[in-house]
């Protein structure tokens, strides 16, 4: 019996149609999972679930919805259930960031990556917690950052908020653990995405940088991510709750 086997399991992933959300994506997809890609972006997200049926045979649905939004979270959870039957697997990966020294970041600024990067994930695991429960149990993971371990003075709003994310698995983990879903996070480090790649334009010597203290000497790859999603979303993980898995080539090993 293969512990980290996904097949007859349906899997939700926020901000999957791109960077590390469609690799995770991709990830469950090749274990066997069926995939709702749920972003705001219709085109993106579709072309997303195209790409992953043809390249693993899997079936994967794009979802539309601003998952920061408490009525759209409940439109599209409830569409999910109607089109794919159940709910086992929820990846909050949703997420902005907004870079600016923290005094010139707005109210606006500030209630906007809250709400995207932490509200989002409060939202979606409130919504889809009765699901997992009637499937019996099921598996949560919140996608932080390595900034929910240390700050950010660039951008105090995002690693505010992905220090969040870590307390709101432990809280939701201890909560939910009768319940039998365990609740995860993930925190990535650098890893080579559009995010990122706007990052490197904005901050100069970024890159240098980043590469001169990863022990790996390199940056991250979606794919390079994919296995502990799958690890965290399978029974190989059933007596793992309310961790948070650094996966950055070794950069927060370096504190």
């Amino acid at each position: 019996m293969n512990p980290f086997n996904l097949a007859g399991k349906v899997a939700i992933v926020t901000g999957g149609n791109g960077g590390i959300g469609l690799g995770m994506a991709r990830g469950l997809a090749e274990a066997g999972a069926k995939i709702a890609i749920v972003g705001r972006d219709q085109a993106k997200s579709t072309a997303a679930a195209a790409d992953l049926t043809a390249s693993t045979g899997a079936e994967a649905l794009p979802f539309i919805a601003d998952v920061s939004v408490s009525a759209q979270v409940e439109r599209v959870v409830a569409e999910i259930v109607t089109r794919m039957k159940r709910i086992d697997i929820l990846i909050n990966n949703a997420g902005i960031n907004i870079r600016k020294p923290p005094q010139d970041l707005s109210e606006d600024d500030w209630r906007n990556v809250i709400d995207v990067n932490l509200t989002s994930a409060f939202l979606m695991s409130k919504t889809v917690y009765p699901e997992l429960k009637r499937a019996g149990g099921g598996k949560i993971i919140n996608i932080g950052s390595m900034t929910s371990i240390f700050g950010a003075g660039f951008a105090a709003a995002y690693a505010t908020s992905k220090g969040g994310i870590v307390q709101l698995s432990k809280s939701l983990a201890l909560a939910w653990a009768e319940d039998n879903i365990q609740v995860n996070a993930i925190l990535p480090g650098w890893f080579d995405t559009d995010l990122t790649e706007r990052a490197r334009a904005e901050i100069s010597g970024l890159h240098e940088r980043v590469l001169a203290r990863i022990p790996h000497g390199r940056w991250g790859k979606p794919e390079d991510i994919a296995g502990t999603a799958v690890w965290l979303a399978s029974p190989a993980s059933h007596y793992v709750t309310g961790i948070a898995v650094a996966v950055d080539g070794g950069y927060t090993a370096m504190l």
